[in-house]
């Protein structure tokens, strides 16, 4: 018992000698690093550096931001639901959102927008063409379009209307709302609908503005 007792104090006193023994030669070799100039040549560089790696790490940071705006304000995704936007947009295409847009600016005749009806969060999002302007009256007559009495000249290849719906009497928008139509106006369920009605301006999730996918149908959307 004793012998074993004995034992363990000759180790414990090694091993204290032992690290006292490497604390020296850690002290030892800091002071020797110190005469040489080593760590004032290693402070030296890690302050010429400094300004570099702060400027790289700021120039990241903007990278890194930059993309994560543009990705919220122009790169939200709508998967198109129905052909009632054809020929310029099908069912199935991804397209991406310009949500700032209309921060800056209304929305304008002819812009194709992005919405939930009547503000319905349960509904998918309804891809449509502006028609009529806030404060303006719309009327369908005989497959034309009238804006407060004037025949409306389109642009871009629309089908026929046959069925005016809930604007047979004309529409006239109040504030902030819009009057909104498919460019396949056989197959699109729009302000004609009294499940649609007038778009208000709060309901509008923004400016569809490019077709992201298919690859075959990819392009800027006009």
């Amino acid at each position: 018992m004793r012998r074993a007792r004995g034992s363990a104090v000759r180790d414990r006193r090694n091993y204290d000698l032992e690290k006292r023994r490497r604390r020296l030669e850690r002290k030892r070799r800091r002071q020797e690093m110190k005469e040489d100039g080593t760590i004032n040549e290693a402070v030296s560089v890690i302050r010429e550096g400094l300004p570099y790696v702060l400027g790289w790490i700021v120039k990241i940071g903007a990278v890194l931001l930059f993309a994560f705006a543009y990705v919220w304000f122009f790169g939200q995704k709508v998967s198109t639901v129905g052909d009632s936007m054809k020929p310029v947009i099908t069912n199935g295409d991804m397209v991406l959102v310009n949500r700032i847009v209309y921060n800056a600016m209304t929305p304008a005749r002819g812009d194709v927008i992005v919405f939930k009806p009547k503000g319905n969060k349960n509904s998918h999002y309804y891809i449509k063409r502006v028609i009529g302007l806030p404060g303006e009256t719309v009327e369908i007559i005989e497959n034309g379009i009238f804006i407060d009495g004037e025949r409306l000249e389109e642009e871009y290849e629309t089908s026929d209307i046959s069925d005016v719906g809930i604007v047979a009497d004309g529409m006239t928008l109040g504030e902030n709302e819009y009057f909104v139509l498919g460019d396949d106006r056989e197959n699109s369920e729009d302000s004609r609908s009294a499940d649609v009605g007038k778009v208000k301006r709060r309901d509008i999730y923004g400016k569809a503005w490019f077709i992201s996918s298919p690859l075959k149908h990819a392009g800027f959307i006009r």
